[in-house]
């Protein structure tokens, strides 16, 4: 694996403990070849009769941070769905192809989808803490739904998830605070608490710094260098200099004339940023288009 040495000011990353494998979370997800990563194949994605995404086929290495870059529209925040099963919940929207983790289909018929977001999390472009909890109950929000109820652990949990997201030295003397009274960029770390505290083996991120300043967005990309090391990382970007920082590969999507978005090129990030293979690569990273 690729592993981009942090900026200067960047905080050094974080030895984290693995997150806990897939088996140890849903019985039906248990993996066939334990760190095989994600791996996409001839992945089509539509909205109705119209095809968003055409034959993509990549792999998503374990332990690493992944960025899918390219012009808007190109189908990058609906493949990022695909991969835990959220696109198929806009009605009429259904995908083609096989998506696995760790050699297990999740779209196959014995899976449940709700389990699969379990294990493969999503953090969304914009913070969306739930109004009604406080940052304490937001945290345990997955591990409530799935039946924990002991006292002790929850509260482990929610300091252990909250170290995690940078957050716990900030927010430990306010915890039944609402989620919605921490800033912008504390509410997306939250958000992140809420995500790991349930131990995924995938991090799904769709834009993740879209709404923040730049002081939040710095802090979001070192915690992003920190998590790496425990959760398989997948970012969604149009931000090209963040894609360079945080990420150890880079795929770039286009479009086709009939708005098919596609994959170009895939390939370790100081490659694909300095040495691309595709001449539409090329021209997009110099700013040619997009």
């Amino acid at each position: 694996m690729t592993v981009t040495e942090p900026r200067p000011g960047m905080a050094q990353p974080v030895m984290l403990a693995p997150a806990r494998a897939a088996s140890a979370i849903e019985p039906e997800l248990r993996p066939l070849s334990p760190n095989e990563g994600l791996r996409i194949d001839d992945l089509n994605a539509f909205y109705g009769s119209f095809r968003a995404l055409r034959d993509v086929t990549l792999q998503v290495r374990p332990r690493s941070v992944t960025a899918f870059i390219g012009p808007s529209g190109c189908g990058k925040s609906t493949l990022l769905r695909s991969l835990n099963r959220m696109h198929e919940r806009v009605p009429g929207a259904r995908v083609q192809g096989k998506v696995e983790l760790d050699g297990v289909d999740v779209y196959g018929p014995a899976i449940n989808p709700v389990r699969v977001r379990r294990v493969i999390g999503m953090v969304f472009q914009k913070p969306n803490p739930f109004p009604a909890m406080s940052i304490y109950d937001n945290v345990v929000a997955g591990l409530r739904l799935s039946g924990t109820r002991d006292r002790r652990v929850l509260d482990e949990a929610v300091e252990r998830g909250l170290t995690r997201a940078a957050l716990w030295s900030e927010v430990k003397d306010k915890l039944r605070q609402p989620g919605t009274s921490l800033s912008g960029g504390q509410q997306q770390r939250l958000c992140i608490a809420r995500t790991i505290a349930v131990e995924p083996e995938v991090i799904l991120m769709d834009e993740p710094c879209s709404a923040l300043d730049p002081r939040a967005t710095l802090r979001i990309e070192e915690l992003i260098t920190e998590l790496r090391t425990a959760f398989t990382i997948v970012i969604v970007t149009h931000n090209m200099q963040q894609a360079a920082r945080v990420s150890d590969e880079t795929a770039f999507f286009t479009m086709d004339d009939d708005r098919a978005g596609y994959l170009v090129e895939m390939a370790p990030t100081t490659t694909l940023f300095t040495n691309p293979t595709q001449p539409l690569t090329e021209d997009y990273v110099s700013g040619r288009f997009g």
